[in-house]
């Protein structure tokens, strides 16, 4: 009697194997057959989320600027950092987001200068204090950037005038030891790429 309920449970086991296999193959065909949609995120919706993870990076400050463009699923970083770390940061943040299959990191990382440093601190304090042009560097993502490479300082970002611009890039060719001063300042509205 034993022996015929230990044959019955092992049957049982058996059969119920059977079912619990035979259903997950019909599940996975059934899943593998049905047509997966191929919903390519919209390039305005790549590009905003592009644009968060850049503007989240934990080391992006004022000294950085950072752009990019997007064709397609690929996406092209460019621009100048300050550290070596935002420039990987950036590459890695940007290649989790869906929908991006290819990262192409062009953004330079600008060699290290005391001079540079002392021109950027400088130009800084100078445009802070010029006008009304501290509100642009108010809280964590400025929307006024400073560039110095070797000397030579770009003005990247937005601004509300070109009153605005105009004396930021005034402003910036005073700094003692600036060697030249390129205006790339957007009025709010017009488009940029970041």
């Amino acid at each position: 009697m034993v022996r015929n309920v230990k044959k019955t449970n092992f049957i049982a086991l058996v059969a119920a194997l059977i079912i619990a296999l035979g259903s997950l193959v019909i599940g996975a065909t059934s899943a593998s057959a049905a047509p997966v949609p191929d919903n390519p995120p919209s390039k305005a919706r790549l590009a905003k989320e592009v644009r968060k993870k850049l503007v989240m990076l934990p080391y992006y400050g004022v000294f950085d600027n950072l752009a990019y463009s997007i064709d397609g699923g690929t996406v092209t970083l460019l621009g100048q950092v300050v550290r070596p770390s935002t420039r990987s940061d950036a590459a890695r943040s940007v290649a989790r987001i869906p929908g991006v299959t290819r990262v192409v990191n062009n953004i330079e990382v600008l060699p290290l200068s005391s001079f540079d440093d002392s021109i950027r601190v400088r130009t800084l304090r100078a445009l802070q204090r010029s006008g009304g042009l501290y509100r642009y560097f108010l809280g964590a993502n400025p929307s006024l950037h400073i560039v110095v490479n070797r000397g030579h300082v770009t003005l990247t970002g937005v601004v509300d005038s070109n009153l605005d611009r105009q004396l930021a890039y005034m402003t910036a060719r005073q700094v003692p030891g600036t060697f030249s001063v390129t205006n790339q300042l957007l009025l709010e509205g017009e488009g940029r790429a970041y």
